[in-house]
């Protein structure tokens, strides 16, 4: 995992991220979203654990994709940044 991921710094409890059971169709959006926040903000080890995803599995390519259009229609250039990342770390083409 790239040191760019990773926090360090120890400064109270894991972040909590809102998730619907695993069952559930929104499941793979919503771990996908979870793992751009923990990213984003240097977490993402708390991301991993809390969605059962690691950095880069292919099994979340498409809602990540989904992701990535999203900030590119808002102009979100930092979701943008680490969509892509993700995608290239599932060994997915970005364009």
């Amino acid at each position: 995992m790239s040191r760019a991921f990773v926090k360090e710094d120890g400064d109270g409890a894991a972040p909590r991220y809102s998730l619907p059971p695993l069952g559930d169709p929104g499941f793979a959006r919503a771990a996908a979203r979870a793992l751009l926040i923990g990213a984003n903000n240097g977490d993402t080890a708390s991301a991993e654990e809390a969605t059962g995803h690691l950095w880069g599995d292919p099994a979340l390519i498409e809602p990540m994709r989904q992701l990535l259009a999203e900030a590119l229609e808002r102009g979100d250039d930092r979701t943008e940044v680490l969509a892509a990342r993700y995608l290239r770390a599932a060994g997915a083409e970005v364009d």
